[in-house]
């Protein structure tokens, strides 16, 4: 339960994996203790919603660490799980560890009675990540799986014009993310080694298909049918200290996905690839009235009435200059970091009992994804996602 003091809600959060890349820039700093800096949560009666960490992982002295630079509670780190949760005034569970140990901790938490908040893929397999959904469903707690894309400025603007019909009808999305990651020998690799050992639960199926799917799911309809060509393209990759191991997992996909109402969506991911494009990610989307491309901030359209005429013909240069043809959409709003919005609904979700529709079902459905796509790619053939209920 939450502590009520002078004005603050406390709510006391197990971080467990902050220690980490994502755990520790974008869910403790940016996030939780951005929170902080704020003041806290209005929660609109008055008092404010001020959250607590605790930092649990395995090397405490670098949870010390955290804690020092940050100006956190030193004795508020351990390196026992068991014992964090077993303390009633912890009422949140925050999982950002490695895939392979996370079903077994929020296992934990669940059955001691937090409320869970996790980063995704929520489990190694989609038995398992429903079987999470169900205990917590049954336990009657709380629940949330990050799903950060979806507060990205980009795919912000590109909802608005979907709410607002600038599109028609949409016929089709073609995705296109990823960059080069160096292979650890002449430069240090920009993920850690895990991410190319399938044994360790790597892979960029495993990583990337959940994101597509909420993103697919949110804006356009629900992914029906899946087909997939997988690749490890570069084989051989050197680990943190400099030791070379085989790449034992996917390094790219290229995906096909059939949603509701017939729109087809394309999305090539990859570790393997040089960008030539504005943005880490992009996002194009054609319909009958317009098409846009979205990034990770920006976006940009093309209506109808405004398209070009070009004319297929490869024995002269091209006289249009196509990328000057499109408007910038504005942002006419502020846009926060995804990873602090979407925190900040879940703690007053937890707090105030407002709506939440992102949870450990929703993260069943990327694992659901990600699981049948890597089967596509080893089947050759294309498959049905069917739709899960608990």
């Amino acid at each position: 339960m939450s502590q009520t003091a002078a004005g603050r809600r406390t709510v006391r959060i197990a971080m467990n994996g902050v220690t980490g890349r994502m755990g520790y820039r974008q869910h403790l700093v940016r996030s939780i203790l951005a929170i902080r800096e704020q003041g806290g949560i209005d929660a609109g009666d008055g008092t404010v919603i001020w959250p607590e960490p605790v930092l649990v992982g395995r090397r405490e002295y670098a949870l010390k660490a955290l804690a020092e630079r940050h100006g956190l509670d030193p004795d508020a780190v351990s390196t026992d799980l068991d014992a964090v949760l077993a303390d009633d005034s912890v009422s949140v569970y925050f999982d950002a560890q490695v895939t392979l140990a996370r079903e077994e901790a929020i296992r934990k938490a669940v059955a001691a009675g937090k409320h869970i908040y996790t980063e995704k893929p929520t489990a190694t397999g989609l038995t398992g990540a429903l079987e999470l959904a169900g205990l917590a469903r049954a336990a009657g707690i709380k629940h949330g799986v990050v799903q950060d894309k979806l507060f990205l400025p980009g795919l912000l603007k590109l909802k608005r014009l979907i709410d607002g019909g600038f599109f028609g009808r949409i016929l089709s999305v073609r995705g296109e993310f990823g960059y080069w990651v160096f292979e650890g020998d002449w430069q240090s690799a920009q993920r850690p080694s895990w991410n190319y050992r399938a044994e360790d639960g790597g892979g960029i199926v495993v990583d990337m298909f959940p994101h597509w799917e909420y993103v697919l799911h949110e804006l356009f309809g629900r992914v029906t049918a899946v087909q997939a060509l997988t690749a490890t393209h570069i084989p051989q990759r050197w680990d943190e200290r400099g030791k070379p191991y085989p790449a034992t997992a996917d390094d790219a996909a290229y995906g096909i996905f059939q949603l509701d109402g017939g729109i087809v969506a394309q999305i090539n991911s990859s570790w393997s690839v040089r960008v030539n494009r504005d943005e880490l990610v992009e996002f194009q989307v054609d319909g009958t009235e317009g098409s846009a491309v979205a990034g990770l901030r920006n976006c940009r359209v093309q209506h109808r009435s405004a398209t070009p005429k070009p004319v297929w013909n490869p024995d002269i240069p091209a006289t249009e200059p196509f990328r000057d043809q499109w408007q910038e959409v504005p942002d006419n709003a502020e846009f926060d970091n995804g990873f602090k919005a979407q925190w900040e609904l879940f703690l007053r979700h937890v707090e105030l009992d407002e709506p939440y529709t992102w949870d450990l079902l929703a993260g069943a459905r990327g694992v659901q994804l990600a699981e049948l796509g890597l089967r596509s790619a080893a089947e050759g053939r294309r498959l049905d996602v069917p739709e899960l209920s608990l």
